[in-house]
């Protein structure tokens, strides 16, 4: 059987989006906490990812925090947070490599605290340099990097719609 594409797997939800309660017993409660967790779909991410304009920022959290609410769960699972960002990162771009003018401005994602995506296309020199082409300033901190003074830049849509 052929290897999915990243395409493929964005537009494969499968049984999600999908609410999961996490109690006090499970394993899983001293690593996420207690509550209705949501695991949303994949092309979720691409959807809120797509609506972050040039210029600005969102993170993995905020991604997160917004979709959480937009369900009624307490909170997402990070672990598959991580992994379909990042199949949102390669499945754009997979489409650019074949010419698609559709293309979700996956760069503008960083993970918690401003720190770039190793796993994104082409690694942190990539994400760096479609940042910095952008106007933002990175930064390393050790062996991490870091867009500097990220928040002055969060994406003010996700904010405006989860107060309403």
């Amino acid at each position: 059987m052929p290897k999915k594409s990243f395409n493929e797997k964005l537009n494969s939800s499968g049984d999600l989006p999908k609410i999961e309660f996490i109690g006090f017993d499970n394993k899983m409660a001293k690593r996420f906490g207690c509550g209705n967790m949501l695991i949303a779909a994949p092309i979720e991410y691409d959807e809120v990812m797509k609506k972050i304009p040039e210029g600005e920022l969102v993170t993995s959290h905020e991604i997160r925090d917004y979709l959480a609410q937009k369900h009624g769960a307490d909170f997402t699972c990070q672990l598959t947070a991580g992994i379909f960002i990042n199949i949102v990162a390669n499945a754009s771009q997979e489409r650019e490599d074949l010419g698609s003018k559709e293309i979700t401005p996956y760069w503008r994602t960083l993970k918690k605290d401003g720190e770039l995506n190793e796993k994104y296309p082409g690694g942190i020199d990539q994400q760096k340099m479609l940042l910095e082409m952008e106007g933002h300033e990175v930064i390393k901190k050790g062996k991490r990097y870091f867009v500097k003074d990220y928040e002055k830049v969060l994406s003010q849509r996700h904010k405006e719609e989860r107060s309403r």
